[in-house]
């Protein structure tokens, strides 16, 4: 029982670090997107 408590937290936590490092990612994209496209002078 024990066992698999173990093994399931571990999976979460793995689980959210992956989430974590893909909204780290997804943020810097944004941030440099928007800081070297021309602004919209209309």
């Amino acid at each position: 029982m024990l066992k698999k408590i173990i093994i399931i937290a571990g999976i979460l936590g793995v689980a959210a670090f992956v989430v974590k490092k893909v909204k780290d990612a997804n943020d810097e994209r944004a941030l440099w997107h928007e800081a070297t496209t021309s602004p919209d002078l209309r």
